[in-house]
């Protein structure tokens, strides 16, 4: 696979075992608002191990004779892991409810409220993940970057299960793009083009990320080397007090949730930033999808392509919150809890942790 996630720490890669499964990855769905506990839709809380979500609504489906289209969920979850996540149903399934079982389901609470639940209706997701084989050496490095994570943040990356059991579905996206191939079925059309924005957006923020790292271990006379900058722009953007650096024309959206907007006043922008209140953006290339401008603009023409897809931006930079490390000297284990924003990546900060790519082979 095509290594498109450049992260922001130059450390020697840390050594540990990481293998998706429901006893060592468990993530927990945040709803997005509170349940009235009152109105047409029951909503349940759900546990599921050893299925994706389709084939859990499958089974719900089977068993209460309703379309699964009926059945409205926030989120898709991973198979390999065990998860928590909410359902709704019309409550007229609530007698067929009452006597469902599965082996890889258990239905934790119910309660009503007045809408369906629809994609996107989360706040976030809550991880724990176990990493094994970790000697104290290492288990001490983790610590240290947990910390600098929780103060500073994170790449907001599409991990590598965005692209595949072999990383390279934006390839075939690319062959259609391109004429070379033909795909029928329209939601796999679709998948694959939003497959492959999302590769374009890794490789712009990699860049963004190569950057970055300049300015940081860099003065800014040797910066003014390297880059034909406009000086000012290179001292301005050297000023700026976080690690990701925002650049004039940047795109920035307030956080965790508002407004996209230009960056015009970059001292002030950065001291938005560097408080969590804004974070800049990178492009999904497609249709109607709102551009940087200036210097910010000449970086991202670059990953710009004719994507035949709604296009949109994406958060570069997140704030895993509550982040949490156990050490278990005498298992080796190394025992990890934070919570993301929706769209982000739990095994996007393992990466960053391990300064290294994790996907199984």
């Amino acid at each position: 696979m095509k290594r498109d996630r450049l992260y922001p720490l130059s450390h020697a890669p840390v050594h540990f075992h990481f293998r998706q499964s429901p006893a060592d990855f468990v993530v927990t769905e945040i709803p997005l608002y509170d349940f009235s506990g009152e109105g047409e839709h029951l909503i349940l809380k759900v546990r599921k191990k050893g299925l994706t979500t389709w084939q859990m609504l499958e089974i719900f489906s089977a068993h209460l004779g309703v379309k699964v289209r009926d059945i409205g969920y926030a989120g898709l979850k991973d198979k390999d892991a065990m998860t928590v996540q909410y359902l709704s149903l019309h409550k007229k399934s609530e007698e067929r409810l009452a006597d469902f079982s599965h082996p890889a389901i258990k239905i934790l609470e119910t309660t009503r409220h007045a809408n369906k639940l629809r994609i996107g209706h989360l706040k976030g997701n809550r991880f724990f993940i176990r990493l094994k084989k970790v000697s104290p050496t290492d288990a001490a490095k983790i610590d240290s970057l947990l910390a600098w994570i929780g103060e500073n943040g994170s790449p907001n990356y599409f991990g590598w299960q965005r692209f595949g059991k072999e990383g390279d579905n934006f390839e075939t996206a690319r062959a259609v793009i391109e004429g070379k191939k033909r795909i029928r079925n329209r939601k796999t059309r679709d998948f694959l083009m939003s497959a492959y924005q999302s590769h374009l957006f890794n490789l712009w923020l990699a860049k963004r990320i190569e950057i970055s790292r300049l300015f940081d271990g860099l003065k800014p006379k040797e910066l003014k080397q390297i880059f034909v900058w406009n000086d000012e722009v290179i001292d301005a953007v050297a000023k700026t007090p976080h690690f990701f650096k925002l650049l004039p024309g940047d795109v920035a959206q307030h956080y965790p949730h508002g407004k996209l907007f230009t960056v015009s006043e970059l001292g002030e922008e950065a001291r938005r930033f560097q408080e969590r209140a804004v974070s800049p953006t990178g492009i999904l290339p497609g249709l109607k999808a709102k551009q940087a401008t200036d210097l910010a603009w000449e970086i991202e023409k670059e990953f710009i392509e004719e994507v035949p897809a709604p296009g949109g931006r994406r958060y570069a930079w997140i704030w895993p919150e509550e982040v949490e490390g156990r050490y278990k000297k005498e298992e080796w284990h190394y025992e990890l809890h934070f919570t993301l924003p929706k769209g982000s990546y739990a095994t996007v900060v393992l990466e960053m942790i391990a300064n290294r790519p994790l996907k199984e082979v």
